[in-house]
C-alpha cells in the first residue's frame, strides 16, 4: 500500500540523511518520551486522522492501513537503532512531526486510490 511505493523510499532516505539530528543523546530533552515513542504517537495520530477523514473505508481497508502503519513503525525502529530509546529533543520533535505529516500524505494518496 504505502511501504512499497517510491514516495516511501524517498521518505526513508530523507530520514537516513537526517539521522545526525538524532545523535545528540537527548541533551535538551523537554519530555520523557523517547524518539521512537514520539514517532509512534505521531504516526498513530496521523492514521487516526486518515481513518476519520475517510469514513467510507471499510473494515478490511482500515486494517490494511493499520498493518501498513505497523510496517512503517518497524522500519523506523530498525533505522533508528540505538537512538530510538533516547529522550527526544525539541529539534527532533519538529522533525518527527514533519515526518509523520509526510507519511500521512502518502496514506492520503493511497486511501484516495482505494476509494475510487
Amino acid at each position: 500500500m504505502v511501504t512499497d511505493k517510491e514516495g516511501y523510499v524517498h521518505l526513508i532516505q530523507y530520514l537516513t540523511e537526517n539521522l545526525s539530528l538524532f545523535e545528540g543523546k537527548g541533551h535538551g530533552a523537554l519530555t520523557d518520551d523517547t524518539v521512537l515513542e514520539l514517532f509512534e504517537e505521531q504516526l498513530a495520530a496521523q492514521v487516526i486522522m486518515v481513518c476519520v477523514q475517510n469514513p467510507l473505508l471499510n473494515f478490511a481497508q482500515r486494517n490494511k492501513v493499520i498493518r501498513e502503519v505497523d510496517a512503517v513503525g518497524n522500519d523506523l525502529e530498525e533505522i533508528l537503532g540505538s537512538v530510538a530509546y533516547q529522550k527526544v529533543t525539541p529539534d527532533q520533535i519538529s522533525f518527527i512531526t514533519e515526518f509523520a505529516g509526510l507519511i500521512k500524505n502518502l496514506f492520503d494518496h493511497e486511501v484516495a486510490s482505494l476509494l475510487t
